[in-house]
């Protein structure tokens, strides 16, 4: 991937592919990752700060039994959005918004809102 260019396209792949290392390359040195969903309400959201840190939770997350579908993406300039549509094996389905900034081409800090399955 070119530095200076970003392809969602090249997002989507590795993250409909499960591919955490693929999905590392996408984020700056100090990026940082909010994430807001039933266990991380607004007032208390997830940071996960540092490639290494969020190497590990896409670890964690790609090595689940599940299935991951980006849709409506779009880049506009230093933006990113898109939502993800997942299925784990037992049937739950988790819906996923987010938003990104990119500096030199890579993400260097995201929002993401999640809804579960009751």
């Amino acid at each position: 991937m070119d530095r200076n260019l970003f392809s969602l396209s090249a997002l989507s792949r590795a993250v409909e592919t499960r591919d955490s290392a693929a999905m590392r390359d996408f984020y700056a040195e100090n990026a940082r990752i909010c994430i807001i969903d039933r266990d991380h309400p607004p007032s208390r959201p997830q940071e996960i700060v540092g490639r290494s840190a969020i190497a590990a939770y896409f670890d964690d997350v790609c090595g689940r039994t599940m299935t991951h579908k980006v849709q409506n993406g779009l880049v506009n300039g230093e933006r990113i959005a898109f939502t993800q549509a997942c299925t784990y094996a037992d049937g739950t389905r988790v819906f996923c918004s987010a938003m990104a900034e990119l500096k030199g081409g890579k993400i260097a800090s995201q929002t993401i809102v999640q809804a579960w399955d009751a």
